[in-house]
């Protein structure tokens, strides 16, 4: 199945960065990341395919449980590539961080996740 690049940011952040089960955030990325993607975090880790992917958001969202990630606009489309901005944090306070995905699409999926921190807004 193909998707648009605002569908993959939007499914990037809740079904899977933003996953707590670990069966529905791995059929997310089945679904919707090439079996080759990568993503960048911006602490310098690269984590290649599916598998390292999936290991990797686990253990992100380990971390805080309880988050969940808000857009703060619509997601950016340009060619092949989009992104989102948002902040995270426990719902209904204040958020504790913000960021920005940056995805490049190949055949509707995502073939690589750059992820920066921003400011809080």
């Amino acid at each position: 199945m193909s998707y648009t690049i605002s569908t993959l940011l939007l499914r990037n952040l809740s079904d899977v960065f933003g996953e707590n089960d670990p069966v529905r955030r791995r059929a997310a990325i089945d679904e919707i990341f090439h079996e080759n993607a990568v993503f960048y975090d911006p602490n310098g880790g690269v984590f290649r395919g599916r598998d390292e992917i999936d290991r990797i958001a686990g253990v992100i969202k380990a971390t805080h449980p309880d988050f969940a990630y808000q857009p703060l606009s619509p997601p950016e489309e340009r060619g092949d590539a989009g992104r989102v901005q948002w902040v995270s944090g426990t719902p209904a306070k204040p958020p504790a961080y913000a960021g920005t995905d940056f995805i490049v699409a190949r055949n509707g999926r995502i073939a690589a996740v750059y992820l920066f921190f921003d400011k809080l807004p």
